[in-house]
């Protein structure tokens, strides 16, 4: 996730579902909550088959203007409910 809108992200998330039926939405730092809206407008609007099969949560070293940090991160995985 990044800078750009959020309609762009869901757009490709619709792309990448359709060929593989699998999305893995990563997100580190203020990206997190962009990465969170884009799932939700994924699972409940345009994708209603998808699922949300996994969530990862954590924090991983990132250098920034040559200094250390701690960044959280968070990883989303929506893939297609089986069929009933």
């Amino acid at each position: 996730m990044g800078g750009k809108p959020t309609s762009t992200y869901v757009v490709a998330g619709m792309h990448a579902f359709s060929a593989g039926g699998r999305v893995v939405l990563k997100a580190r730092g203020r990206s997190i909550s962009k990465a969170v809206d884009v799932a939700e407008i994924l699972r409940n609007k345009t994708l209603p088959n998808a699922k949300l099969t996994s969530v990862k949560i954590g924090s991983e070293d990132f250098e920034v203007q040559g200094r250390k940090r701690k960044v959280s991160f968070i990883e989303l995985t929506l893939e297609k409910a089986e069929a009933k």
